[in-house]
């Protein structure tokens, strides 16, 4: 082995370079870059993380999204690793480079996809093959410039003071690992609740390329020429003021954005912690609109179509027992709480700031009917899976399930033949389950979910309503007759007829596709 001090041998490799003209002692030298290795392994995990929530935010399906980020940035890795073999020999200025690009490429990634996701339309659209490509494009990038960063690190390191190969792998490695580690927590505790996807990504940029410029013009600046040092420092400076004025400019380009996703007449902007939620019109004779994530959950226009015949069929029974999961726009409340004989109605929804808006704002409170003021209604923040887990049996007469689409990020659990047994044990004798299983033009997906309620010891009877929803009546026993209550105390629908129901299972029925098999935890079976 060469010795720390011995002269470079002509024409020899980079790793038998002589030793850097450090500023400081070699063990402080070690230090440093080993502190440089822990900041860009968080912030390199950091641009992971806000690529994955970020496509499973506009799309929806995070397990798809995050199998597609992931195994692209980890290929990516290993031919980043293998380009950067080329740059051994200026190790110090490659490494400056590829930081001051990575800065600048995961710093803007968040607004640049949720740029096209804005101006371009929604993923699930005729558009969806650009924004796709484009998160391929931002995972590829930034996974190759994450490969090429340890060679560079393990050749500016071996230049400090030389060590065998092996002891040198195991202190980058212990330093990466443990960056990432910070930076993964760092990513949902911190940057997401306190700054949002947006300026969290421009702060990690920024840190990005101040802690490589720094760890280069600091301590290999010594090593390189004059017009070198100027040149990095310039481009440092560069990629700091763009990520700076993007920072400034964040709160404008949110705006814009947000009108052009939702039209000009924005009124609440609000997110929660679990999502997004908007809405839109409801003053000034305008009808309102409630986005959650992007995406149109409830306008006034038609809601009521969809509502009714969600819980109106339900309700054909006793009923003096309700309980609703998810549904906290209070709408399917709303519609309950019309029956007479309903003693008491609990809410279990995952997002309180949803309830809390539906409660106090004055248009979706007064479309609501005021539901979250009746004293019959109690509301519980949590998920529907976990909370029907630890549920009395037996104690319902009605349950409906006003949650997202089973192809959403939560059908696997909210849809699964686990979820429908718990739902099931909550009923009482005789008692009813409705589901609301998405848009009906994907008959699959309704399918689906009457095998699965099968699987979990129901009886079904799907059908079709309120812009073609997909719906699927349930109990225990005998199957459930599809109607509306009548006498005494029976509201009387607004939309809903007997007519449109009967057309709406017989419409259901002739898309029927037998045979399919249940949807479970382990093997989920609603992707496409």
């Amino acid at each position: 082995m060469i010795e720390p001090h011995a002269p470079a041998r002509p024409g020899a490799p980079p790793s038998w370079r002589g030793p850097a003209r450090l500023p400081v002692r070699p063990g402080t030298g070690r230090f440093l870059v080993l502190a440089g290795v822990f900041v860009c392994a968080a912030c390199g995990l950091v641009y992971e993380l806000e690529l994955v929530a970020l496509a499973a935010y506009l799309t929806g399906d995070s397990v798809t999204q995050t199998s597609v980020v992931l195994s692209v940035m980890v290929f990516a890795m290993g031919i980043g690793s293998l380009i950067a073999k080329r740059l051994r020999r200026q190790a110090a200025a490659g490494f400056a480079v590829i930081e001051a690009v990575l800065a600048l490429v995961g710093g803007c990634s968040a607004m640049a996809l949720y740029a096209v996701f804005a101006w371009t339309g929604d993923w699930g659209g005729p558009w969806a093959a650009g924004p796709r490509t484009l998160m391929v494009a931002f995972s590829l990038t930034i996974g190759l410039l994450i490969g090429a960063e340890i060679p560079l690190l393990m050749e500016l390191i071996q230049r400090i003071r030389r060590q065998d190969a092996g002891g040198a792998v195991a202190d980058l490695f212990a330093a990466d690992y443990v960056g990432g580690l910070a930076g993964g927590l760092a990513f949902p505790f911190l940057l997401l609740p306190l700054m949002g996807q947006l300026t969290g990504a421009l702060l990690t940029g920024a840190v990005n390329v101040v802690a490589g410029g720094a760890l280069v013009l600091g301590l290999f600046g010594r090593d390189l020429t004059r017009r070198a040092r100027l040149l990095l420092l310039t481009a440092n400076l560069t990629v700091l003021g763009v990520l700076a004025a993007a920072a400034v400019l964040v709160d404008d380009f949110e705006r814009a954005a947000r009108t052009a996703v939702y039209g000009a007449d924005v009124r609440v902007a609000v997110r929660t912690g679990v999502q997004e939620v908007v809405l839109t019109g409801g003053t000034h004779g305008r009808p309102l609109d409630l986005y959650l994530d992007g995406r149109l959950r409830v306008s006034a226009r038609d809601e009521r179509r969809y509502h009714e015949a969600l819980v109106h069929p339900a309700m054909n029974g006793p009923h003096s027992r309700v309980l609703i999961l998810g549904g906290g726009d209070g709408l399917a409340a709303r519609e309950v709480l019309r029956f007479a004989g309903v003693r008491r109605v609990r809410v279990v929804e995952h997002d309180p700031g949803l309830v809390r808006l539906a409660a106090t704002d004055p248009a979706l409170s007064a479309l609501n009917g005021h539901a979250y003021d009746d004293p019959r209604v109690r509301v519980t923040a949590a998920d529907a899976f976990h909370w029907l887990r630890g549920a009395p049996h037996a104690a319902y007469d009605v349950v409906i399930a006003d949650l997202p689409g089973p192809d959403r990020a939560a059908g696997a659990q909210l849809y699964s033949q686990e979820f429908y047994g718990l739902a099931r044990r909550a009923l009482a004798p005789g008692g009813r389950l409705v589901v609301h299983t998405g848009a009906a033009p994907r008959p699959r997906v309704l399918w689906t979910v009457d095998s699965t309620l099968h699987a979990a010891g129901l009886r079904t009877t799907p059908y079709l309503a309120a812009r073609d929803r997909g719906l699927v009546l349930a109990a225990p026993g005998a199957r459930p007759p599809l109607g509306l209550a009548t006498g005494p105390g029976a509201p009387r629908p607004r939309s809903l007829t007997s007519r449109l129901l009967a057309a709406g299972r017989a419409e259901a029925a002739a898309g029927r596709i037998p045979g399919l098999p249940p949807s479970t935890l382990v093997h989920p079976r609603y992707r496409g």
